[in-house]
């Protein structure tokens, strides 16, 4: 833990330049202690001529030179983050965990490296986020639940007690998912839907109950 507090103490990148990554430099900006540094670009590097809020963007390549004084956090929603992640991670870059203080999570629940907790969120007693969760303002998680890695859990969204959420899953706005459920990995359940019954992997959930009504997706 001490480790963990040590990191989330150096100034922070985040990651991405799209409007998200504004939004979630913004709610990181009143975390006590916490100092955002600039954005992160990967993909086109145009993108780093103009800075962010007065804030540079940085290339990925140039990471390397501030690994040692720097963390990041993830400001992309897709589930696809990982790709962004995996290259900052194997530029020797720690991550930050990061929770707003508006939100509250119980002191049994784990938080891993890269996990995002968003403004009046709430976690539940021994429950387990895994590496790169973001978590969106005003979810509810309940207890003895695990949510996997890169899991994406949008605003409004209620998920009940000891259920699984596989990774890289994306939990749609104000989506409810009632307690002991299964959820698979790389599957999007939609805005407003109403989870009664497991949901396996690589698929698209919508309703009230939530009906498959699409195979063999990536995630989103």
């Amino acid at each position: 833990m001490a480790a963990g507090k040590e990191i989330n103490r150096r100034p922070l990148l985040i990651l991405g330049t799209r409007s998200l990554a504004e939004e979630v430099a913004d709610v990181v900006s009143e975390i006590p202690g916490v100092r955002v540094a600039g954005f992160v670009e990967n993909l086109d590097r145009s993108r780093c001529e103009t800075p962010i809020g007065g804030l540079p963007v940085h290339w990925i390549d140039d990471l390397a030179a501030l690994a040692l004084t720097h963390a990041a956090i993830c400001g992309i929603a897709t589930t696809e983050r990982s790709r962004f992640t995996e290259q900052v991670d194997v530029l020797g870059m720690p991550f930050a965990t990061l929770v707003h203080p508006t939100a509250h999570v119980s002191d049994s629940t784990e938080l891993m490296p890269g996990t995002f907790v968003g403004a009046g969120v709430i976690i539940a007693s021994h429950t387990r986020l895994e590496a790169h969760v973001f978590v969106n303002r005003g979810v509810l998680v309940g207890h003895h639940t695990r949510i996997g890695s890169f899991a994406t859990i949008q605003p409004g969204a209620n998920i009940a007690g000891a259920c699984d959420i596989g990774a890289a899953t994306y939990i749609g706005m104000g989506a409810v998912i009632i307690d002991h459920i299964k959820v698979g990995s790389h599957s999007v359940i939609g805005a407003g839907a109403a989870v009664i019954e497991n949901i396996p992997d690589h698929v698209l959930a919508v309703g009230v109950p939530a009906k498959i009504v699409k195979k063999n997706i990536k995630g989103k």
